[in-house]
């Protein structure tokens, strides 16, 4: 069996690939061409794999082979409606519980999400989803249903995948609107559960149909 930090640092890579989009949806993966690729042997290869099968990165078929998972309207339909449902209940929670390191941590990450210029020439999309995706995570963390929450990180994994295929295909900066996130920020710290909940429910279905387009768009 091949070293657990080796076969960790190759499954980091081959997320990054196809977050990047350099492993596209549907791309069948070859032990031989991603031994080659990353430079590393066949074992930390298929371990890597079958890690990233569990996140659902990769989709596996015994006897048959492995493949980057596909995008599909259907899929991010419920992986959305999943996310808002969760989302709801959990953003209530965190106001309700959370205390001032929480607090601390949502205005922390909105302010380095913030912190992202948002013009086309010098924008970095890459550091915003990953900014954008903390922030996402920093407002519920405050909840108290820790089995809520892993199932919410678990999703927002997911949706990740098609937040970047959106951005790989054509979504830009114009997407973005930092003013509605700086709303959420405030509803949250002004613990108006209701108006919090509604205002980032809305946000998650806007991002959904927006990368819906680009989905319609690329087939």
């Amino acid at each position: 069996m091949s070293s657990p930090t080796l076969t960790d640092k190759v499954s980091k890579m081959i997320h990054q690939d196809i977050l990047n989009g350099e492993l596209k949806p549907g791309q069948k993966l070859v032990v031989a061409d991603l031994k080659q690729k990353y430079n590393v042997g066949a074992s930390p290869i298929r371990e890597a794999l079958v890690q990233l099968s569990w996140t659902k990165y990769v989709s596996l078929e015994p006897q048959k082979g492995c493949w980057v998972a596909p995008v599909s309207i259907t899929e991010l339909t419920d992986l959305y409606e999943s996310l808002r449902f969760v989302a709801s209940v959990l953003i209530k929670q965190a106001i309700e519980a959370g205390d001032e390191s929480w607090e601390l941590d949502v205005l922390t990450s909105f302010h380095k999400l913030s912190r992202i210029k948002l013009s086309k020439e010098d924008f970095d999309w890459s550091e915003w989803e990953e900014r954008q995706h903390q922030f996402h995570i920093s407002l519920l963390e405050g909840a108290i249903s820790k089995n809520m929450l892993n199932f919410f990180n678990d999703l927002i994994n997911q949706v990740k995948r098609y937040r970047y295929y959106a951005v790989v295909n054509g979504l830009d900066s114009s997407a973005y609107n930092l003013d509605e996130y700086e709303m959420i920020m405030k509803l949250v710290l002004a613990k108006d559960a209701d108006k919090a909940a509604e205002k980032f429910d809305l946000h998650l279905h806007r991002t959904m149909e927006q990368i819906q387009e680009v989905i319609e768009a690329a087939a």
